[in-house]
């Protein structure tokens, strides 16, 4: 059985392609956005939530630990990563949850279970399956199982990438994915090296392949006030779209900071990102900028 690892598999969603779907979010990423929604999908690897406004400094934890990363002290909890050697037998005997697991192995079998449990409101809706991430592209073989599973089951799938990789890995996936929901961070080469540590060129070919190859796919563009909220990047949305075949539309996201709390509770450094979300007003402004300027069919926007 193919084993993968993911940190959450989330039910009834409605912003993650058509109808109502199951979207499972498998971890490890390449790219390094300092946006970042979901920092605890960026390694393959399990990782540690402490969260300190939720521990009663009951002391279990530092009763559990070996390497005494946990320490109690005037009736209070001190977390030392440096020694922690993340076995996570800590979270286990937690009582409030202030210690939590990030991540979890499971097969493709386990998720294609949970997936199936929902087929009456796919089957209603016109939903389905989602693979996310993290990059689902990042697991490949568990992937392709995933999707092979859910193809089997005529369950309808969707995959959403952030495009960069080895390009036969998208190829391969092209017949077993209805729909890409194709992440374009930039359309500046130059910002989006500096934002996402890596180039802009080969996930527009990437793109340019699934396309050339039948994928159909929605371009998904988050934007951020300081960094990509600008006409210069709508009408280099709107070229990408024009290049392409079989896609469908682009849908415009609005960047939160939610990110920057999961960030302290897996003890990173603050993001130098420093803004706040775009407003529905810019939002809807951008839409009609690429809807009535750029002549752009099929805009959708979701906060």
């Amino acid at each position: 059985m193919t084993t993968g690892a993911i940190f959450d598999i989330q039910r009834f969603c409605t912003h993650d392609g058509p109808g109502i779907r199951t979207t499972v979010f498998l971890k490890g990423c390449p790219l390094n956005c300092a946006w970042c929604h979901n920092p605890e999908s960026k390694r393959r690897q399990r990782d540690m939530f402490y969260t300190p406004h939720l521990c009663i400094a009951c002391g279990r934890c530092a009763a559990r630990c070996l390497h005494h990363a946990h320490l109690m002290a005037d009736e209070c909890h001190v977390y030392d990563r440096h020694k922690c050697a993340l076995c996570f037998e800590c979270a286990e005997v937690c009582y409030s949850g202030a210690l939590a697991v990030a991540g979890s192995d499971i097969t493709a079998e386990q998720a294609l279970a949970e997936v199936e449990k929902d087929r009456v409101f796919y089957e209603e809706s016109g939903g389905g399956m989602t693979l996310s991430g993290g990059e689902p592209t990042a697991q490949i073989e568990f992937t392709r199982a995933i999707l092979e599973g859910a193809r089997s089951a005529s369950i309808h799938t969707c995959i959403e990438t952030c495009g960069f990789g080895p390009a036969d890995r998208f190829a391969e996936l092209v017949p077993l994915v209805e729909l890409f929901l194709w992440d374009i961070k930039d359309t500046d080469e130059t910002r989006h090296l500096a934002n996402t540590g890596v180039p802009l060129p080969p996930i527009l070919e990437n793109l340019r392949l699934v396309d050339e190859a039948g994928g159909t796919t929605i371009l998904r563009c988050l934007l951020i006030p300081v960094v990509n909220l600008t006409e210069y990047h709508l009408d280099g949305l709107a070229q990408i779209y024009r290049s392409l075949s079989n896609c469908q539309g682009i849908e415009l996201l609005a960047y939160h900071p939610f990110g920057d709390s999961k960030r302290a509770r897996l003890g990173l450094a603050a993001s130098d990102l420093a803004c706040d979300a775009p407003t529905e007003e810019q939002i809807s402004r951008a839409r009609e900028y690429l809807t009535d300027i750029c002549g752009i069919d099929g805009v959708h926007s979701s906060a």
